[in-house]
């Protein structure tokens, strides 16, 4: 009878000892993010993924149904983020011919060489730098040169894990772009050797004071000892334009205020417009007030609903001699952060419809080539980009696309 006993025993701890060496082996391993993120489930999802074609093919969808990055989207970003094999096999799933608004990109019949590994302009990581000083036509003290035209876009510690802010910020030190901080301030994650764009919101978050107006003082000890090369003043964001935002209490632990400087236990709230300016010309005193205290490019992220801005923006930096130095368009279909519905879905302009119009502001005032235009909204992709460009871009940032390299699923339940 005994033995009996000791036999379910014996197969519980030894299904207990396998899964906690399996649990120990995914939270240490640094191949797949998905594992660490989801140490034992993870594995049932690769097997799902495994027999994913058969399920589609006869149950469920296509590979590019889904919505906002289908199969072959993500397939794409976790094999290229893994420097694994990102072909796709027996020709395009998409119908170029009846697929509205197809990127299609006209390739040249005498393509530039690739330089080949052990060439001396070889370079493994395919850096591309950008073509514009950041900060140069206004003079600013220390203008710089980004060294990649590809960044990673404003996206909050809180909003993000601190592993998740430390795995960005790592990565961009390894791929040499540039990290945006959102709004929520500089934390100790973001101090792991990637270069950092300081975004500073309606809430001023790392540089307020107690009534929640921007504070110079505490401005400037936030910056001592971080590695920022530029801040960006945000007016709104594509996915939820014109509405402020609410951290509840309960989330706001102690790291939390400290860094944000807001108190413990008090619900705290951003409003949707800036308490420092409330039109162009006070916005680009404020602009020309920061740039002038750190030297450092100042410019300004926004979504396109009235370009009318844009064009009142164009005209005061032609006359007055003043000016942001960049400014990040971000499209419609943004998603770095969580809005209502009905903001995400119809306020603001896509992408390419806001940028065609905000550069033809500036192209109408000769002011189009004396400011650096960063796109962002659904760019992390090469033809994108290359869209972007064309419609005037020096650059491109990318935020979901990045969450996707270190572990998100896209689940659309981070809110």
């Amino acid at each position: 009878m005994p033995g009996f006993v000791l036999v379910p025993l014996i197969v519980v701890g030894l299904v207990v000892a396998v899964l906690t060496a399996v649990a120990i082996y995914d939270v240490t391993q640094r191949r797949h993010a998905i594992l660490r993120n989801f140490p034992i489930i993870g594995h049932f999802r690769f097997w799902l993924e495994s027999i994913g074609p058969e399920l589609r093919q006869y149950i469920v969808t296509s590979n590019t149904e889904e919505l906002p990055f289908n199969r072959d989207q993500r397939t794409w970003i976790y094999a290229s983020a893994k420097e694994q094999n990102n072909y796709h096999g027996f020709g395009t799933s998409e119908d170029l011919e009846r697929s509205p608004n197809f990127i299609i990109i006209k390739h040249s019949a005498f393509p530039l060489a690739t330089a080949e590994k052990g060439a001396p302009d070889f370079d493994p990581d395919w850096r591309i730098p950008a073509a514009i000083v950041l900060g140069a036509h206004r003079k600013r003290k220390h203008a710089f040169r980004p060294e990649s035209v590809v960044n990673i876009s404003g996206m909050s510690y809180g909003a993000l894990s601190p592993r998740a802010i430390e795995a960005l910020n790592m990565g961009a030190n390894l791929a040499g772009c540039l990290h945006n901080t959102g709004e929520g301030g500089i934390s100790p994650y973001h101090l792991n050797g990637g270069e950092l764009i300081w975004q500073l919101g309606t809430a001023y978050f790392g540089a307020r004071d107690d009534r929640g107006r921007f504070d110079m003082s505490r401005f400037r000890d936030s910056l001592a000892g971080a590695p920022v090369r530029a801040i960006e003043v945000k007016l709104s964001q594509g996915a939820k334009p014109g509405v402020g935002g609410l951290l509840p209490a309960a989330k706001i632990t102690p790291e939390i205020s400290e860094i944000r400087g807001i108190p413990l236990g008090i619900d705290c709230h951003s409003p949707n417009s800036h308490p420092e300016f409330s039109n162009v010309d006070t916005m680009l005193d404020f602009v020309e007030r920061l740039a002038d205290e750190t030297g450092l490019p100042v410019g300004i992220k926004a979504a396109v609903g009235d370009h009318s801005f844009f064009g009142e923006l164009a005209l005061q930096m032609s006359t007055t001699g003043r000016g942001v130095d960049f400014i990040t368009i971000d499209g419609g279909e943004g998603g770095t952060g969580a809005g209502p519905l009905v903001f995400t879905d119809h306020v603001a302009l896509p992408f390419k419809m806001a940028m065609a119009r905000v550069y033809r502001e500036f192209a109408e005032q000769d002011m189009a080539t004396k400011v650096a235009f960063i796109g962002s909204g659904k760019l992390g992709f090469p033809e994108s980009a290359l869209l972007a460009f064309a419609l005037g871009c020096d650059m491109v940032n990318v935020g979901r696309e990045a969450m996707m390299a270190v572990g998100c699923i896209q689940a659309q339940q981070c809110h």
